[in-house]
C-alpha cells in the first residue's frame, strides 16, 4: 500500500519547515506565552553569557569551557525540541486546514440589491445583512440563513455527510454554511456571518491553533506548572547561602542544570503541542470540534449513539400513497390533500 507522504511524520518537506520553525519560535515574545520554556530560554541566555564570558577571561572558578559548553547545548537542544514538537503538530494541521480552506475559496454570488437589482460578486464582497440568491448548482458563498425557498444541498465539504440536507426558510433548519453546495431549487439567503467569522474561518483558525484558546485543563495545568516553577526557584536560590557556609563551591551552570531538571520542562514543553495535535487526530478522524473543550470531552467518551434520521433517509416526508375514506374518490382526496399544502413552506 502506498504510504500517504501528507500524514507521514517523516515527511522531508514538513520535518525541514518544523525544525526552521523551531528556530523562529526562540523568539523572546513568542516564548513568552509558555512562562515554563521561557523560564528555560531565560537561563539558557545566562549560559549563554556565561560561556562567553569563561571563553574571554578564562576564569575557571566556574568550570572548565567544555563543561559549561555542554550544560548551554543540553540546554538549547532541550528548548528546540519543545519547539519542533509543536512545530511538527502546527505542520499536520495547517495541512488539515488548507483542507478546510479549499473549500472557502472565492466563489462567485447573485447579490440581490435593495432596489431588486442582482449583481454578480465575489464571496469576500459580502458582508453581513446582504441577500444572495443560489440555484441548483450553484456554491453557497457564504454562511446565513434562508429567507425565501427550501433546497437540497450537499454538506459534505463541511460535514463529510455524502446524504443530502433539506435546508427551508422559516422553520429551526434554515441556516446553511459557505461552501456547501445547492442541488436543486432556488434559495434566498440572508448573510449572518461577519468576514472572518463564518464556520470554516473558525474552524481554520482552530485546528491551525493560531486563534485557539486554552482549554480549562490547559489553564489549570499551566498555573500548577508556574506554582511548582516558583517553588523550585525559591529552593535553588537558598542554595547558594548553604554553600556558602559550609564552603562548597557551586558553579553557575550547576545552579542552572539542577533547576531545569526540577522544574516539569518535559511536560510545559509539551503542552501545547499535545493541545493541538488532539485537534489534528480528530479531524483526521473527520471529527469537527469548535474548541478544544471538545476534544478533551471526547477523550472520555467510550460510547457515542448516533441519530442518522434524515440522512440515510431523504431528509424529509414524502407521500408515497393516497388512500381517501369511504365515500371519498382517489383523484378528489388528492386534489384536497394539495389544496391543503399550497400555503405550506414545509418539505412535503
Amino acid at each position: 500500500m502506498k504510504r500517504n507522504r501528507n500524514n507521514s511524520l517523516l515527511d522531508r518537506a514538513l520535518l525541514r519547515r518544523s525544525l526552521r520553525e523551531s528556530f523562529i519560535k526562540l523568539d523572546p515574545r513568542k516564548m513568552v506565552r509558555n512562562p515554563i520554556m521561557f523560564t528555560v530560554e531565560a537561563v539558557t541566555f545566562v549560559m549563554l553569557a556565561l560561556l562567553i564570558y569563561i571563553a574571554v577571561t578564562g576564569d575557571a572558578s566556574q568550570g572548565s569551557l567544555l563543561y559549561n559548553f555542554i550544560v548551554f547545548v543540553v540546554l538549547l537542544a532541550t528548548l528546540l525540541f519543545a519547539n519542533f514538537a509543536e512545530a511538527i503538530a502546527e505542520a499536520r494541521s495547517r495541512a488539515q486546514a488548507d483542507s478546510l480552506r479549499k473549500t472557502r475559496e472565492e466563489t462567485p454570488a447573485k447579490r440581490i440589491e435593495p432596489d431588486g437589482q442582482s449583481h454578480i460578486v465575489s464571496s469576500s464582497d459580502l458582508r453581513q445583512g446582504d441577500l444572495f440568491e443560489c440555484v441548483a448548482g450553484d456554491t453557497i458563498a457564504a454562511d446565513g440563513e434562508i429567507v425565501e425557498g427550501l433546497a437540497s444541498i450537499d454538506e459534505s465539504a463541511v460535514t463529510g455527510e455524502s446524504a443530502p440536507v433539506i435546508r427551508e426558510a422559516g422553520g429551526d433548519k434554515s441556516s446553511v454554511t459557505g461552501g456547501t453546495k445547492v442541488l436543486s431549487d432556488r434559495i434566498l439567503v440572508k448573510v449572518t456571518a461577519r468576514p472572518g467569522e463564518s464556520f470554516l474561518d473558525k474552524m481554520i483558525a482552530l485546528v491551525e491553533g493560531s486563534s485557539r484558546q486554552k482549554t480549562p485543563n490547559e489553564i489549570a495545568l499551566t498555573i500548577l506548572l508556574a506554582g511548582f516553577t516558583i517553588v523550585f526557584v525559591i529552593v535553588c536560590a537558598t542554595l547558594k547561602p548553604f554553600a556558602d557556609y559550609v564552603g562548597a563551591n557551586i558553579t553557575i551552570a550547576a545552579f542552572i542544570s539542577l533547576f531545569v531538571c526540577l522544574i516539569p520542562t518535559t511536560i510545559g514543553g509539551l503542552l501545547s503541542a499535545i493541545g493541538i495535535a488532539g485537534m489534528d487526530r480528530a479531524l483526521r478522524a473527520n471529527v469537527i470540534t469548535k474548541s478544544g473543550k471538545a476534544v478533551e470531552t471526547a477523550g472520555d467518551i467510550d460510547t457515542l449513539l448516533l441519530d442518522k434520521t434524515g440522512t440515510i433517509t431523504i431528509g424529509n416526508r414524502k407521500a408515497t400513497a393516497f388512500h381517501p375514506a369511504q365515500g371519498y374518490g382517489v383523484k378528489e382526496f388528492t386534489r384536497l390533500c394539495l389544496l391543503s399544502s399550497v400555503s405550506d413552506q414545509t418539505p412535503e
